[in-house]
């Protein structure tokens, strides 16, 4: 599970799921206080790389939600954040997107690609050749 305070974890979503097997992993992507919409300027640094956040709609983070998950990556939401037990836990401090320049939610983007390909590689979850 991909969560967080903020929308960089509709991106998260998108690039993990993006890059990892389907039968090892795949992640869901929810927000301890969810906007009503993918920010507009998050939608347009995505789809300059090829993903399409349009018809992505944020879902509040529960407890219900993360349950089962093996790994929890939150980003920003600290203490909010359910505890899931014997899942893996990062919390990655990203700063929210909404309202900034392309310019820095293409870094923020770009931040979270880097971190998402880490963790992916370091669980053993990458797709197939």
């Amino acid at each position: 599970a991909l969560a967080g305070q903020h929308l960089p974890i509709g991106a998260g979503l998108a690039l993990f799921n993006r890059l990892t097997d389907p039968t090892r992993a795949h992640a869901i992507s929810a927000g301890t206080n969810p906007g009503a919409r993918v920010h507009p300027e998050v939608g347009t640094a995505m789809a300059e790389i090829g993903i399409d956040l349009t018809g992505n709609v944020p879902v509040r983070l529960t407890a219900e939600l993360a349950a089962g998950s093996r790994a929890l990556i939150t980003m920003g939401c600290g203490d909010e954040c359910p505890v899931v037990p014997g899942a893996l836990r990062e919390d990655w401090p990203l700063p929210d997107p909404k309202g900034r320049p392309v310019a820095e939610v293409r870094a923020i983007r770009d931040d979270i690609d880097a971190r998402v390909r880490r963790l992916v590689a370091d669980r053993g979850w990458a797709r197939r050749p």
